[in-house]
């Protein structure tokens, strides 16, 4: 009998576990409270498995990487491209979300109860008043202090805390520093880089057993956590402003598959399923990021030199999905509070700062939103309305949060294949099992 494909067990997984926490919150509390005692813990498991093995991931495959290409000339122009096809995408979906939130007017009917219900009951929220506190902290910084971020003082600090711009930095600079040495003395240090990495591709295999099972909880717990179905349901045309500018972000990404790698939109979309499903249940690039490199190499047939400078980039500083997102949602906030700073130098100054705040967005849950503030800010939008602003978008940012992941990840996805085209790095894919050499050692 024919294996179910990973994508669609771990689909089944999907919809049984938004079945289940439908159902736990039909029981009231004592249901919702059995999801996060007794379901949720084993998605944050998975989630910790994926961040244990990124960085180590990322170190091993961009410092293999950077050494396989034997001429540093070529690091110049693959680094060259991938910044300005991501700054290319990021403009692109920035204009669709501006393009769409401008001709529907999803803020222009709201009613004043409505927003007051939605201020009540959101304005003072944990969530929005921590988003509030990083703004704050990140606009306090210096002009350039994203720059300083990117070099570590400390590479085992970097390492810990998962500072994926500073791990890249030593990486490159690893990889660099062993193609300037004699090959005699490099040989051994990239064998054991080399080594590292399909170390930790067999872990993500092994992982990704486990997947349909950690996306029923992940699902179910994401379920229990909305308990005012009536303000969802008011903020519907919000909502599907964002959904129908990121699904046209994705045909957009089609076309470049189909019009420059030549490649079947339908076959990318079969074999970076898998990522876009976890990147959709996770809410996260950073941690999505070990599968979707994976999916890359093996089910793409993007080269490893690649992948694996691209998609850590790209986790980094690629948020299409996100930017287009702080456009929807920063013009919505306007159109409902404030109309008279609908200005089209304001939409101009959103672009501009949307384009700049997703390259130091962190690929982690809800960090989006922290970036909207400062889109915000950019515009003079009073001070005293920014609580009420983002209790507006609260109650759906975490399904959008995910749905906007999804556009992120596959944009890494689209904009690696096209590196590797551009670079004569893309073959034919070469898939590995998680138990290829299980019967030499059984």
């Amino acid at each position: 009998m024919k294996k179910l494909a990973l994508h669609w067990k771990i689909i089944i997984g999907m919809v049984l576990g938004i079945l289940f926490g439908f159902a736990m919150n039909s029981i009231g509390a004592d249901g919702r409270l059995f999801v996060s005692n007794w379901i949720a813990p084993f998605g944050t498991i998975f989630i910790n498995l994926l961040k244990l093995i990124a960085v180590p991931l990322i170190l091993a495959s961009l410092i293999k990487g950077i050494s396989d290409l034997k001429d540093i000339s070529k690091i110049k122009s693959m680094g060259l491209r991938t910044i300005l096809i991501y700054v290319g995408t990021t403009l692109i979906a920035i204009i669709i979300g501006l393009s769409i939130v401008n001709i529907i007017k999803p803020g222009a009917g709201m009613s004043q109860d409505t927003i007051e219900n939605i201020k009540l009951k959101y304005e003072n929220d944990a969530g929005v008043t921590d988003k509030l506190a990083k703004a704050s902290a990140q606009n306090d910084a210096g002009p350039l202090q994203a720059l300083v971020d990117i070099f570590p003082s400390n590479i085992f600090t970097a390492l810990g805390e998962a500072k994926m711009l500073q791990v890249i930095f030593f990486a490159l600079f690893v990889g660099i520093c062993l193609l300037l040495i004699p090959e005699k003395k490099a040989k051994p240090l990239i064998k054991f880089f080399d080594s590292l990495n399909e170390v930790v591709m067999k872990m993500v295999d092994l992982i990704m057993l486990f997947a349909p099972y950690a996306v029923f909880a992940l699902m179910a717990n994401v379920i229990i956590a909305f308990d005012d179905t009536e303000i969802l349901i008011k903020l519907l045309a919000y909502a599907g402003c964002v959904v129908l500018g990121l699904a046209l972000m994705i045909g957009f990404y089609l076309i470049l598959i189909k019009v420059y790698t030549k490649k079947s939109p339908l076959w990318f979309l079969k074999e970076i399923s898998p990522a876009q499903l976890l990147a959709f249940s996770t809410s996260s690039s950073a941690a999505t990021l070990p599968v979707t490199m994976e999916r890359v190499e093996e089910h793409l047939g993007v080269d490893k030199e690649v992948s694996g400078f691209v998609l850590p980039v790209g986790a980094t500083v690629n948020m299409d999905g996100t930017s287009l997102y702080q456009g929807i949602a920063a013009v919505f906030i306007m159109q409902v509070i404030w109309p008279e700073g609908l200005t089209f130098t304001n939409q101009l100054v959103i672009i501009a700062t949307a384009l700049l705040a997703s390259i130091g967005s962190a690929a982690v849950p809800s960090a989006g939103m922290v970036m909207l503030v400062i889109v915000l800010e950019s515009i003079g939008f009073p001070a005293e309305l920014l609580p009420i602003g983002l209790a507006l978008i609260f109650a759906v940012d975490r399904p959008l949060d995910m749905c906007r992941t999804v556009v992120n990840v596959t944009g890494d996805a689209t904009v690696s294949m096209m590196v590797a085209k551009s670079l004569d790095k893309l073959h034919e894919p070469k898939p590995k099992e998680w138990d290829d050499n299980y019967e030499a050692v059984k």
